[in-house]
């Protein structure tokens, strides 16, 4: 079925209202939604609604809490989440985030204490739109378990980036330090399909290609010992910087009730004329050399932002259901 992703943002906001977010809650996580049909990004996007949807009824997250926006240094903010969602806590914070890393050439932007935040490039891009670096990082429910080792310590805990660029970002990525996000085992095991090789082990640490054996094990980290590395720091900053909780402490994130997520995010900020006007040349110097080989390219280079995009039958009219409550 194809649907705009207009229509995806509004069904979804209605949704959210519907099952006891305010307003301005509801319209920052749908956009979020919308935000990621329109990148293909399907595991963070009207896959997550259904979810979002039950734990605002069930009080897992609050969708009527406002953040807390404090600034404990000279160049840091924090935006404590209160238990809420993720993208309201972010927006409360932003703007004075930005005003501190411009004033400071570099800032710190801790959200604390929130609902999981899915696609964490959907707030770099937006640190990024206001002509500054931005690498962000968040932790989540333990599905990653250390190298040799067979029981999830850590999530998935992704990494973000994003680098202005003239009209758009010059440089985004956004991925996991585990293998594989979790949504793709969960979607192959619905699929009835395998899992390749590398993602997971089982509840004995033995690698699986079975992805209901993966979802009773671990997943693994990407790169071996370099992904685990990568996971940790995440694990550290996001909850360590925080004051958010450890992936350890986490359940499922689309467990339908229980104690809310409290997850963190970690951001930093960065003027890239701080030190000169030397970033831009320095990039470009790079850009050249990857453009210059046919077949490569900068990470996000290839993205398309789309205005319509194909919702399967059931997710639609799934949505259509959340959305009249």
């Amino acid at each position: 079925m194809k649907i705009t992703v207009q229509e995806i943002e509004t069904k979804s906001k209605a949704a959210l209202m519907a099952h006891g977010a305010a307003e301005m809650q509801a319209r920052h996580v749908a956009a979020a939604v919308a935000r990621a049909e329109a990148l293909g990004n399907v595991i963070c996007g009207l896959y997550y609604l259904e979810s979002y949807c039950t734990q605002l009824v069930s009080g897992r997250v609050s969708g009527t809490v406002f953040p807390v926006v404090s600034k404990p240094r000279l160049g840091a903010v924090k935006s404590d989440a209160q238990f809420g969602f993720a993208q309201p806590a972010f927006a409360a914070g932003l703007a004075e985030a930005v005003t501190t890393a411009r004033d400071n050439g570099i800032a710190s932007y801790a959200v604390a204490n929130a609902h999981t935040c899915t696609s964490l490039g959907f707030f770099t891009e937006q640190i990024a739109a206001q002509g500054l670096i931005a690498i962000g990082m968040t932790n989540a429910s333990p599905v990653v378990a250390p190298p040799g080792g067979n029981k999830a310590v850590i999530g998935t805990n992704p990494i973000a980036m994003t680098v202005p660029g003239p009209d758009a970002p010059a440089l985004h990525f956004d991925f996991s330090t585990s293998a594989v996000a979790l949504g793709k085992i969960t979607m192959a095991k619905a699929a009835g399909q395998q899992i390749p090789l590398g993602w997971a082990v089982d509840a004995d640490g033995r690698p699986t290609t079975d992805p209901e054996a993966a979802l009773k094990g671990a997943l693994v980290s990407a790169g071996g010992y370099k992904g685990w590395g990568f996971g940790l720091m995440v694990e550290l900053l996001a909850a360590g910087m925080t004051g958010s909780v450890n992936s350890l402490d986490v359940k499922g994130l689309k467990l339908p009730d229980g104690p809310p997520h409290g997850l963190g995010q970690f951001y930093i900020l960065m003027d890239p004329t701080t030190y000169g006007p030397h970033f831009t040349d320095r990039f470009a110097r790079v850009a050249e050399a990857v453009a210059e080989q046919e077949g490569a390219r900068l990470p996000g280079s290839d993205r398309k932002v789309m205005d319509v995009v194909d919702v399967p039958d059931a997710l639609w009219a799934q949505v259509e259901g959340l959305a009249r409550g």
